[in-house]
């Protein structure tokens, strides 16, 4: 069995090193001596994009939630990961306990994008796990998945055990509650587990589904006994009972989304034609207000998030969204929490709430219409009018906005040329905008290619040739290259493939694993996807692509997503393609009559509005200054996998940390508020020290020892308060004119002749290359105080630091001992707290 020590000197190999994941605020650890099911949440990509899902928090805590379970999460790794895990022979593990993915019970993929399939197959073999269902043995964990691909889920069905359909947080549990009997049964039949399973609404077990190939090339998929098709997307009726993560792990790094992510609704009925998740997330379900301002108050407290995202398919369409944004900017004011809103309609979003935004700090802006002209815009069912459009982009400029994102798709149904000229209309006359607010504003234009998706009106539409998409997208990329407009574009090649996958069938599996063969790794990036190879695999598999994409599909042709019922019923989106080809426009039922499309019974499941929950306005009193600022000086130590934290993310993690504490930090003024804290030199990512300090202003009273053994509970491992106490305003921290460094080898030795030859030279100058990339000369003679072997494998090393000259322990051991690059990084360095002896003698 692999040690965890082996898989944490594999992470601390790579480019940013990662041993130190599992270990975030709000991460679980559970004694596996009281666990019954080990479930494995397996997301298909890099930590840096996987670990703010919402879907996965939400599975995180519900299954953490029961005792007998413990859930842990797992990521793709990086390219480079992966081949330092193959090197070594070491399994794919997950971040909390470094157990073995093939050493879960259950495997739990999520399946956002199309695009991340081939990452799938390197997660499972790398865990040794074979990648289809039928190879897989009973004492192998079971691999099941859910999300928005599961609605075609026919590509990739034979990988999985079981999917998940719809809203997962009550099948998951209900799945795990059927593991846990079976296994307490004997477990020895695979089949009776799935049969179970399979049982359970919401849940799709291929095995017992055939697929055959027909006349013309049509698909079909059927069950293989009358009592199970179809299978019917699961619903969560009532998000005011539904379990909300609101201690989410607080992720180290980057990642793309570092914010809380606060669900105010789920479902759209604005029903816009091409989108997927407005059609199978019907129907509308909101949170009500107050309950929105109780989950936002518990969750910044638990995280320390400066950052709050109000998130649904359309948020501008919450019924209480003036309400919420008033009183949520009440309290985030006072906090210097922003607050955005990732997804609005143009028009929905009044001046008035846009001033409340900006109260702490303008976030981004980003309006999608889609299509250049009305008429088009008419098709798409996108109601949504260009007096919308430009009165909501004046309002932003005019307030403050310094940049406003623009979306447009290319390749709609009925487009045409005049199409096209709209969007670049549409655009200059926004970009004029900017000079009637006074304001040097930029327009940042999107564009990419429409993709047809299953369970859409537009499912049997053709997707454009990716020859014609690269002569519009750049057509319009030229005729929109003036000065204050940005514009990007999709790779058409990655377009046609997502679109591939997307209306795809089980004749695609083939393809993915050739594909994989090839090298094909992290296909939704620009700087991994190879089309080249995609082609040499579908050329040696068989695979038309034009079959699946760039065709008109019959509104009576056989579908492969035809037993996946997402509880909106053909006929309603039949009837809304003829309705585009017309240009008519199908109202939003939550402001006229009832659609029809089938996702309400109105007994279990209804739209659910909180219009009738919202309460008048009522300023919450801001509490003043109360004078009690005060200069606190912070004493830590950072050893241990704590020393893989970047200057930057020490900052992120010590903030967040006094924000969980409850300590009322100070800021400063400005557009984007940082608080007032200063550290001392940063240590270089890979050193220890015994003591640092850093400096941070703090308002009314607190009890400084309260406040040390707060903090402690929620730092990482390797991160330690020291003390705390109060310091004059102008005292600056104090930086070390000599620290004295203890060096471990792991590889190699300090040889004694190295160093004689060393205190004999008169002079020992080295040239090093500095951050612009000029050539400095540096005499070691003038900056090493003394250097003390203690053993062939430690040292201690006294080196003098002075503004603008300073001396790295890696520059000693390279030019004095001559170790090598890879010996340097495997070896321990700490900085003491020992005072460095007196005099400047080389011993």
């Amino acid at each position: 069995m692999m040690s965890a020590t082996a898989y944490d000197e594999i992470l601390s190999l790579v480019e940013k090193p990662s041993r130190y994941l599992g270990t975030e605020a709000n991460s679980i650890k559970k004694d596996p001596e009281r666990v019954k099911l080990r479930f494995a949440l397996a997301y298909p990509d890099l930590y840096e994009i996987g670990t703010s899902h919402f879907g996965m928090q939400i599975l995180y805590h519900v299954l953490n939630a029961r005792p007998e379970i413990a859930a842990e999460r797992v990521f793709a790794p990086a390219v480079d990961m992966e081949q330092r895990l193959r090197e070594a022979a070491i399994s794919l593990s997950s971040l909390e306990t470094r157990r073995p993915l093939s050493r879960f019970d259950i495997v739990g993929f999520s399946l956002l994008y199309e695009l991340n399939y081939t990452n799938v197959l390197t997660m499972l073999d790398l865990a040794g796990i074979p990648f289809r269902a039928k190879q897989r043995q009973t004492d192998q964990p079971m691999v099941i998945a859910g999300g928005p691909c599961t609605c075609n889920p026919e590509p990739v069905a034979e990988l999985f055990d079981a999917l998940v359909l719809g809203d997962g947080e009550q099948v998951v549990l209900a799945m795990a509650d059927a593991w846990m009997a079976w296994k307490q049964s004997g477990g020895k039949d695979k089949i009776e587990i799935l049969e179970t399973w399979a049982g359970i609404s919401g849940v799709y077990v291929p095995a017992f589904y055939r697929f055959r190939v027909g006349a013309g090339g049509f698909s079909r998929v059927e069950a293989d006994s009358a009592g199970r098709s179809p299978v019917k997307r699961t619903v969560v009726a009532d998000l005011e009972k539904a379990p909300f993560p609101d201690r989410p792990v607080v992720p180290f790094g980057r990642p793309v989304h570092d914010r809380l992510r606060l669900e105010v609704s789920r479902g759209c009925s604005r029903g816009c034609r091409f989108c997927q998740a407005g059609m199978i997330y019907r129907p509308v379900r909101e949170r009500s207000c107050q309950t929105l301002l109780d989950l936002a108050a518990a969750s910044l407290s638990g995280t320390g998030y400066e950052d709050l995202s109000l998130l649904s398919l359309s948020t501008g369409d919450y019924s209480c969204l003036q309400t919420l944004l008033h009183q949520l900017m009440q309290r985030c004011r006072s906090e210097h929490v922003a607050v955005s809103l990732p997804s609005f309609r143009a028009g929905s979003l009044t001046s008035e709430m846009m001033k409340e935004i900006r109260l702490v700090r303008k976030t981004g802006f980003t309006i999608a219409p889609e299509a250049g002209s009305q008429r088009l815009r008419d098709v798409i069912n996108k109601n949504l009018t260009e007096e919308e459009i430009e009165q909501t982009v004046s309002n932003a400029f005019s307030l403050g906005w310094q940049v406003v994102k623009l979306y447009f798709m290319i390749g709609l149904p009925t487009e045409t040329e005049a199409d096209h000229e709209a969007i670049i209309d549409l655009v200059l006359r926004l970009r004029g905008l900017r000079k009637k607010s006074g304001r040097r504003g930029q327009i940042n234009v999107s564009l990419t290619t429409f993709i047809p998706k299953p369970h859409t009106p537009f499912q049997w539409a053709q997707q454009l040739r990716r020859s014609c998409s690269e002569r519009i997208l750049f057509g319009l990329r030229d005729r929109l290259s003036k000065p204050g407009i940005q514009v990007k574009w999709q790779n058409p090649q990655v377009s046609i493939l997502e679109g591939l996958w997307a209306r795809g069938d089980r004749r695609l599996l083939p393809l993915l694993e050739a594909a994989w063969k090839k090298g094909c790794r992290f296909d939704g990036w620009s700087d991994h996807f190879r089309f080249d190879r995609w082609r040499e695999a579908m050329d040696e598999t068989g695979i038309d692509i034009d079959f699946f994409t760039t065709r008109r599909r019959g509104l009576d042709e056989p579908l492969p997503w035809d037993h996946i019922d997402v509880n909106v019923s053909r006929q309603f989106l039949q009837e809304e393609y003829r309705r585009a080809m017309e240009g008519l426009q199908t109202p939003d039922c939550r402001f006229g009559q009832c659609n029809d499309c089938g996702a309400c019974d109105f007994e279990t499941v209804a739209p659910v509005v909180g219009g009738e929950g919202c309460t008048e306005e009522t300023d919450t009193e801001i509490p003043e200054d109360s004078g009690g600022l005060r200069r606190i000086r912070i004493d830590y130590t950072k050893t241990g996998d704590a020393r893989y934290f970047g200057h930057l993310e020490m900052v992120s993690i010590f903030v967040r940390a006094m924000r969980r504490a409850g300590l009322c930090l100070a800021y400063k003024e400005g557009f984007h508020p940082k608080p007032r804290m200063v550290l001392g030199d940063p240590l270089p990512v890979g050193m220890e020290s015994e003591k640092e300090s850093f400096d941070v202003r703090l308002e009314g009273d607190l009890s400084l020892s309260e406040a040390v053994t707060i903090l402690n509970r929620g730092l990482p491992s390797g991160l330690r308060i020291l003390g705390a106490r109060r310091v004059a305003e102008n005292a600056p921290i104090s930086k070390r004119a000599v620290s004295v460094y203890r060096v471990s080898l792991s590889e190699g030795g300090f040889d004694k002749d190295r160093l004689e030859a060393f205190e004999a030279a008169v002079d020992w100058t080295v040239t090093r290359r500095t951050g612009k990339g000029k050539l400095k000369k540096i005499n070691l003679k003038d900056m090493v105080v003394e250097v003390l072997i203690r053993t062939r494998s430690c040292a201690e090393l006294t080196l003098r630091s002075e503004p603008g000259r300073t001396v790295r322990p890696a520059e000693v051991l390279a030019n004095i001992f001559g170790l090598k690059a890879e010996q340097i990084r495997k070896a321990r360095v700490v900085k003491t707290e020992k005072e460095p002896n007196s005099g400047t003698t080389h011993v």
